[in-house]
């Protein structure tokens, strides 16, 4: 499966046909393993020259931001199917698979191939071909920069919940310094009175030993060998001391001084199970939403996918004109060429081209005001789209 094709027009001095059998001649004799699909542009409106160089200037920019969009969304589909554990998906555009527009397996899709012929759908609902070519380009991108801002807005949202979880788990899983202990810590671990309280101590693993030999005297009134180990993690241990309650704030400032972290305890049945809640809840939440932003996105790519060929389209149609002149006669097509073949490839179309103009082309080291194909100057239209 390719990932970048080229879109290239000829300029058309005979008739289409016999350019199309010439251009298909020379690519099954010298570059064989070139897929090659001919593209057919509706006939758009051609407006004004002047309208026409305005375009151009903004074609190359909104070709780009249209293509970002389309691999912003594939991106995070990717994503969210590695996070779910399910299987990699087929993308579609119309129920077509995405990888199957330019090969002579498709039958009816945006890109529909019949003996290496590629008959592009237009949608004439959705873009009619007599709008002029500006309010097409905007319509596209304006349908486009929906989806994007949409995009932003609900992976916002799945990211909300998604930190939010990730929080509660870092202070589950995270050290005895900062982890949650509602999990750790029992109602028989705590005595609570009038009089007497229970605190959890976090002792360095290394210092066990200075704890126990000095609980007893941080201050008065603390309960003789009350000091349990409830805990213990790779750098922490988690301590009960069982004290009066008047003298806390003391033994705190105590086991500071020596190192030792007091943790802010309250044993709630209540509240534990309150967390519990909002942890089950923010797992559903989080499932949830990221089911939901997956089914969008594969909806929104087929959208985005298809307004870029349309796009494509008019690109193609405006360049050709711009470079052949009026009336509108040119061959588009599509390939693929391999790396090694691509020199060659550009070799054949050129000699498909006026050889006066593939010499103008070929001396002529600026860029032409009006023309966008992207890469090195060619004496034909040609840009390139990546599919990922």
């Amino acid at each position: 499966m390719a990932s970048r094709y080229w879109v290239v027009s000829l300029p058309v001095h005979d008739s289409a046909s016999s350019l199309w059998n010439r251009l298909q001649d020379q690519i099954s004799k010298h570059a064989f393993d070139c897929p090659l699909y001919r593209f057919n542009i509706p006939n758009l409106r051609v407006g004004t020259l002047d309208s026409l160089l305005a375009l151009s200037d903004d074609l190359l920019k909104s070709n780009s931001f249209v293509e970002a969009s389309s691999h912003k969304i594939r991106r995070q589909i990717e994503d969210l199917e590695r996070v779910s554990g399910v299987d990699s998906s087929a993308l579609t555009v119309d129920g077509v698979p995405v990888d199957s527009y330019l090969t002579n397996e498709l039958n009816l899709s945006l890109f529909v191939c019949f003996n290496n012929n590629v008959r592009f759908i237009w949608d004439e609902a959705k873009y009619p071909t007599m709008s002029p070519l500006r309010e097409i380009v905007d319509s596209i991108t304006s349908l486009v920069s929906k989806i994007d801002d949409d995009l932003k807005v609900r992976v916002a949202e799945y990211n909300n919940v998604r930190s939010q979880l990730n929080a509660i788990n870092r202070k589950q899983s995270g050290s005895l310094a900062v982890r949650d202990l509602s999990n750790i810590v029992k109602p028989e671990d705590m005595v609570s009175s009038e009089n007497l309280t229970t605190l959890l101590a976090i002792v360095p693993k290394y210092s066990q030993k200075d704890w126990l030999s000095s609980y007893e005297t941080l201050t008065q009134y603390v309960v003789p060998r009350s000091s349990k180990n409830l805990f213990e993690d790779n750098e922490y241990a988690l301590y009960t001391v069982t004290l009066f309650r008047r003298v806390a704030d003391n033994f705190r400032t105590a086991a500071r001084d020596k190192g030792f972290q007091i943790r802010d305890f309250e044993y709630s049945p209540e509240a534990q199970e309150s967390r519990k809640q909002e942890l089950e809840k923010l797992v559903q939440d989080q499932d949830n939403l990221r089911s939901d932003l997956l089914q969008w996105c594969y909806v929104s790519y087929g959208e985005v996918f298809s307004s870029w060929m349309h796009f494509c389209a008019v690109r193609v149609f405006t360049e050709s004109i711009l470079r052949y002149g009026l009336p509108p006669s040119f061959l588009a097509s599509v390939l693929s060429p391999n790396v090694k073949s691509e020199k060659k490839v550009r070799s054949l179309l050129e000699g498909l081209c006026d050889s006066a103009n593939s010499t103008y082309w070929k001396a002529e080291d600026e860029s032409v005001p009006g023309l966008v194909s992207d890469g090195d100057a060619h004496p034909y239209v040609s840009f390139t789209i990546n599919l990922i």
